[in-house]
């Protein structure tokens, strides 16, 4: 259903660390590259309406979610997880576009737990995962 090859890890019940859903398939293998590196478990989606369906079905712990995306806008998502009592928890990266201060600002009122701003640099990504994961970050 407009996914990936999987990977065993995506196909049971284990857990997931972090689902990220980006269209731009330089960014999506750029952070699939860094976050897997820091040692996380990653599946992917690449269109909004993917995205709630995975969320729902792989339970990430962690959602990093692109505000342009394809059928349905990250900021369509983020609302739908909030309003779901399955979902609301879900801590949310958003990633916005150099500049885009109102895309931010709407996505903190719709309930995002933290932000990335492209271009990003990889230790601002990997960092704000692991705050949102509550794993800490050394130094």
């Amino acid at each position: 259903m407009g996914f990936p090859a999987g990977e065993p890890e995506q196909g049971g019940k284990l857990a997931l660390d972090v689902l990220i859903a980006e269209d731009e398939p330089s960014i999506l293998e750029s952070l699939d590259f860094i976050l897997r590196r820091a040692g996380w478990s990653i599946s992917a989606v690449t269109d909004g309406d993917a995205v709630l369906e995975a969320v729902r079905r792989l339970r990430p712990r962690l959602l990093v979610l692109d505000v342009m995306l394809p059928k349905r806008s990250g900021f369509e998502v983020l609302k739908q997880i909030r309003a779901d009592s399955l979902t609301a928890d879900l801590p949310v990266l958003i990633l916005t576009a150099k500049g885009q201060q109102l895309d931010r600002r709407t996505a903190e009122e719709l309930g995002a737990s933290s932000f990335v701003t492209k271009p990003y640099a990889n230790a601002d990504v990997v960092g704000a995962v692991r705050r949102l994961l509550g794993e800490g970050v050394a130094g």
